[in-house]
């Protein structure tokens, strides 16, 4: 069964660049990972500093080998979260 990941993240406006540009540094390799499906970055267009991805895998392994990979540590746990204000993800199976 096919496992999601919806992730809501907000910044101040001030790190927005910093974080949309490790996302999409983190899109770029995720979408090479063999258990992704999809892996999309959207901002929110009412809300500076805001953003929704969505990532699917092909199930909750795919998405634990893409969290153990090295680049998810330096771009995510070591550049994003700690610019984030707030942090809610949701892990879901697709049905």
């Amino acid at each position: 069964m096919a496992f999601a990941v919806i992730a809501h993240y907000r910044c101040a406006p001030a790190d927005e660049a910093t974080v949309r540009a490790a996302l999409l540094k983190m899109r770029a390799h995720t979408l090479t990972e063999p258990g992704n499906l999809a892996y999309e970055v959207h901002t929110d267009v009412d809300r500076p500093g805001a953003f929704v991805l969505y990532e699917r895998y092909t199930d909750r392994a795919g998405f634990d080998a893409h969290a153990a990979a090295g680049y998810f540590a330096e771009l995510i746990v070591g550049t994003v979260r700690p610019l984030l204000t707030e942090r809610t993800v949701t892990f879901a199976e697709v049905l």
